[in-house]
Parts: structure tokens; sequence; C-alpha cells
């Protein structure tokens, strides 16, 4: 199976990234994800079910620990993984 997630983390900062969005970035930049698009307003990453699930439970935890007050997220199924 392959899904998508759309998250975003605040409170929102429009002069500097704060610390939980830059967390929550390089998390995903470092997965093994296949596709990831990441904006200051909004990020999406792709890829096989068990590497964006362990994506985002490290994303929850850290950007959390980091200072995020909220953080949004929606995980759509798009696919079978043919692997």
């Amino acid at each position: 199976m392959r899904l998508r997630v759309e998250f975003t983390t605040e409170p929102f900062d429009l002069d500097e990234a704060p610390a939980h969005a830059v967390v929550a970035r390089e998390i995903v930049q470092s997965a093994d994800l296949d596709a990831v698009d990441v904006g200051p307003f909004g990020n999406t990453a792709e890829g096989g079910a068990d590497e964006v699930l362990t994506a985002v439970d490290s994303l929850l935890r850290k950007a959390l620990a980091s200072g995020a007050t909220r953080v949004s997220l929606q995980v759509n199924v798009i696919g079978e993984d043919h692997r």
C-alpha cells in the first residue's frame, strides 16, 4: 500500500522557520520516501505504508518535543505498492 501524508506544524512564524517546522521537514526529507515536497504553509510526502507511518510517528513526537502546539495531518491511501 502507498500513502500520501500532508502536514503542517504550528505556531507559524513568517519571519523564520520555528524549530518544530525545521525538525518535521528534516524527518520527512531524511526518511526513505519516494516524493517529498516542503513549503512554507504545508508539506507532503509519499511512499510505502511502513515508511510513511514510521516518518509520521517520528514527526509527531519530535515536532511536539520541539515546541509545536498543533500538528495537522492527513494520510491518504494513493495506491498499492508493487515493490
